[in-house]
């Protein structure tokens, strides 16, 4: 099974890919969504940061991720647990060992780096930022922007999430991803895109590895046309 599919599978089994009505936090009425929140276990949160490793490894293999890049960093407070995770997968699967740094939102304690607690970026860090769904990309912006002012010598290389929900952005002629990637500059995929998704769940290679209880999990027709309907109505035109 291709880490993707299998990537899908740990959504399902896990509760972070759910099917129904739901409301975004940037407002609008989804059908279906990805909650992060469900990441709430230490093996949960090993088996993410796998995926994490797994997807920048194989885009480090095709020259999208530069073999430079020095350091992951994660944004208070979602990102942390992300980018440490990450750090710990590279690490451990791929023997890549990367430095993680992320930013704090209060007063620092002993041994803190201004802003920063980790290893505080510095001149000749390439930093790969580690997100989990971009809605509009309002927080990439703002790490990218903080990290300028705070480590201005410091190189931004590129973003990974885990899921492109591929909708429009402000500009309706762009997903939110590649809006981002124009402004920024830098490049963003994801572990895996909601099209990948569908094409997975539709193809029963999901269904017919799991068992009774986990296929509670899957999605009916009805819930995927759902899904459909909704991205021909907010994809980028």
């Amino acid at each position: 099974m291709h880490y993707k599919e299998k990537f899908v599978r740990f959504l399902l089994e896990t509760g972070a890919l759910k099917f129904g009505d739901h409301t975004l936090k940037n407002g609008l009425k989804s059908p279906y969504m990805i909650d992060t929140n469900k990441f709430d276990s230490g093996a949960s949160l090993s088996r993410l940061g796998c995926f994490y490793a797994r997807a920048i490894y194989e885009k480090m293999e095709f020259d999208v991720i530069p073999w430079e890049t020095t350091m992951v960093f994660g944004s208070a407070n979602k990102g942390i647990s992300l980018a440490a995770a990450t750090a710990i997968a590279l690490a451990a699967a791929f023997d890549i060992d990367l430095a993680w740094s992320f930013n704090r939102k209060g007063a620092g304690g002993q041994g803190s780096e201004g802003v920063f607690e980790g290893r505080k970026p510095g001149p000749d860090d390439h930093i790969l930022i580690i997100g989990d769904v971009m809605h509009a990309g309002t927080s990439l912006r703002d790490t990218v922007e903080m990290l300028s002012e705070q480590a201005p010598e410091a190189k931004v290389i590129g973003s990974i999430m885990a899921v492109d929900r591929k909708e429009r952005g402000r500009d309706k002629r762009l997903t939110a991803v590649a809006e981002a990637h124009f402004e920024l500059g830098i490049p963003i995929f994801p572990i895996i895109d909601i099209d990948e998704i569908l094409g997975i769940l539709k193809s029963g290679e999901i269904e017919r590895e799991f068992n009774n209880n986990v296929k509670a999990a899957l999605p009916t027709a009805e819930q995927i046309a759902a899904v459909e309907n909704y991205l021909a109505e907010h994809r980028a035109s």
